[in-house]
This record gives C-alpha cells, structure tokens and sequence, in this order.
C-alpha cells in the first residue's frame, strides 16, 4: 500500500516538473482565477484522510488527483483523477469550482460484500466510479497555502456500495507553488 501511494506521489511531480512552460493568465473579471500553478496537500473528513495535488493546465482548467483511505479500515484506498473548471467570486485568491472524474476504489471484502467475507474469509476487491465535484477555494496572497471545502458525490459501478456515501464532503489544505 505505501509503495503504491509513494509511486502515484512521485508519477504526479515527474508529471507536474514536465509541463515546464509557464502558461498565459487567464481572466476572470478584474482577478485571475489562476492564483497558483501547483498545489500539494491533504484532505481531510470524519471518515476518511487522503492526499491531493491540483494543477492548472491552461486557464481557468484543472487537474486534481486525489489518493484517499478510509479513517476506520486503512487497508481501504481511493485513487481519484478529477477535471475542474474554476471562475473567480469577485475576491482576489477566491474560486469556485465544479467538474467531475473517475476513482478506482480498491476495498477490503468486509467493507464491499459482508456476505463473502463471512463465507471466503479476506479478499480485496476493486471497484471503478463516477465521481462529480463542487467547491471553493481560497488561496492565500503572501503566503503559500490554499485552502478548500467541496462535495464530491460518487457512484460505484459495482458492488453493494454503489451508492453515495458519508465520504461526500471533505475540506484541503494545499501548499501552492
């Protein structure tokens, strides 16, 4: 598990250290909804903690991938890749956002199907989603740090976990660079 979150971490700053041209500022209104290039941090909620590293691609579009475990049964993990188009709320450093993505959750049987795990005993399974995502944003002027608060309904495809869950919401702290 800890090798497959270092891989995913160092694929996504090789990635980010590629794109080396600095990209034109978009504008929206009188603020530039770019009020940063790179962010990397953490995501928290009451049920779950997680890594995120957002990056604008050109504009007002960007890229958020997301890597999450479950707070109760860390052998539970998410990976997420989102697309998110952002304008600017008339506040210099403040964004709303909205887009969507797909996860690849890959879970415990316990937590994906009660019935089997009582029946074959331990076993992982992996489950693909849809996932929709809403927020805001606040990046602070002199100092490195964007903050985030967001919904992020998701669907699985299958599986008795289909549904959208108590892991919809969740809050981020990013050093922006």
């Amino acid at each position: 598990m800890k090798k497959v979150v270092l891989l995913f971490s160092l694929f996504a700053v090789l990635a980010i250290q590629a794109n080396a041209q600095k990209k034109s500022s978009y504008r929206g209104g009188s603020y530039g909804v770019e009020n940063y290039n790179t962010a990397l941090g953490i995501r928290l909620n009451p049920w779950m903690v997680g890594f995120t590293i957002k990056h604008f691609i050109q504009g007002p579009h960007a890229i958020e991938g997301l890597v999450t475990t479950n707070v109760s049964n860390r052998t539970n993990v998410t990976f997420t890749g989102l697309y998110e188009y952002h304008w600017n709320v008339g506040m210099q450093g403040m964004n709303l956002y909205a887009g969507g993505g797909v996860h690849l959750s890959i879970l415990d049987r316990l937590d994906y199907d009660e019935d089997k795990f009582h029946e074959k005993g331990k076993g992982t399974y992996a489950t693909p989603g849809l996932d929709g995502i809403i927020g805001i944003e606040y990046t602070f002027k002199k100092f490195p740090l964007n903050i985030s608060a967001d919904l992020k309904p998701f669907v699985q495809f299958v599986g008795p976990t289909s549904y959208m869950g108590e892991e919809i919401g969740g809050v981020s702290a990013r050093f922006a660079f």
